[in-house]
């Protein structure tokens, strides 16, 4: 119990801290100099252009029928967590829209630093499992219909459509350039803090529940799993130990699925400071 409470609350302090950056480079850089940072928050900044309306309510209400739509298509385990980041990041949108100053930048400096602080947001909150909401959703949700289309590939493209609209909402074809410089350094960012420079972690888990744990591990996280056989030095006892190659940020994931299937699971985290090969670097 006490467990939970602890990972509960670390859950909030990453929220609170990702949502306060998040809102900070969209509030200050990008909305005060009319840069869409896409997606969900770039409809909800040309909303706020348009009709004055409060950037973080807006995100959070057009996310609700996602979340409605997700929690049917992926269930709860997915969606909880993404509803409570969503909300915390929405909150800090307004708080921040009211009481921080809104800063005119030459445009490509608003562009990069915004891009690296959403980026930089983005990442530490989804350290602990859980997305902002919005073009991830949507993603996995046309996933589902176009499985051979790469969820990269998906997300760049909602993220191109509300940046074209913008442009065209601002009347001005430079927000669409300096959105994309936004959306570039968001990205570097995200693949710096999640990924690392190529790094990873291996897992090793040895449990008495090995095949449900593999099961959703397949399933709910999409990696790839390799039993080995295994045999205890001091009881003689044989069983199968799991090993698997991951990114950064689905380590936390990982063993939560453990831990749900077998409390008792023995899990080694190590570093891997370089992986070749499918999901990772060619």
């Amino acid at each position: 119990m006490k467990k939970g409470i602890k990972e509960f609350l670390k859950d909030m302090v990453y929220y609170i801290v990702g949502g306060s950056i998040y809102a900070i480079a969209v509030t200050v850089f990008l909305s005060a100099n009319r840069i869409s940072p896409g997606g969900v928050t770039g409809v909800a900044t040309i909303l706020n252009y348009l009709f004055n309306l409060p950037i973080g309510a807006m995100v959070f209400i057009i996310n609700v029928p996602l979340f409605i739509i997700a929690f049917l298509k992926f269930g709860k385990g997915f969606i909880i967590k993404t509803v409570l980041a969503t909300a915390i990041t929405s909150g800090l949108l307004d708080i921040s829209d009211a009481l921080l100053p809104k800063i005119e930048l030459d445009l490509i400096l608003a562009g990069v630093f915004g891009g690296t602080l959403l980026g930089l947001g983005i990442s530490i909150i989804m350290l602990r499992g859980a997305t902002t909401g919005g073009v991830e959703i949507v993603a996995k949700l046309f996933a589902i219909k176009y499985p051979f289309i790469s969820m990269g590939r998906l997300m760049l493209f909602l993220d191109f459509v509300v940046v074209i609209m913008a442009a065209l909402i601002y009347k001005n074809i430079q927000s669409a350039l300096y959105s994309i410089i936004t959306l570039y350094a968001c990205s570097k960012i995200m693949d710096l803090v999640l990924y690392g420079a190529d790094k990873g972690k291996v897992v090793y888990i040895i449990s008495e529940k090995t095949q449900d744990i593999v099961y959703d591990i397949l399933n709910e996280i999409g990696r790839g799993v390799t039993t080995i056989d295994i045999r205890g030095g001091y009881t003689g006892n044989r069983g199968s130990m799991i090993m698997c190659t991951l990114r950064i940020n689905q380590v936390h994931e990982v063993c939560q699925v453990a831990k749900r299937h077998d409390k008792g699971a023995f899990i080694v985290i190590c570093e891997a400071g370089e992986i070749l090969g499918e999901g990772f670097k060619k």
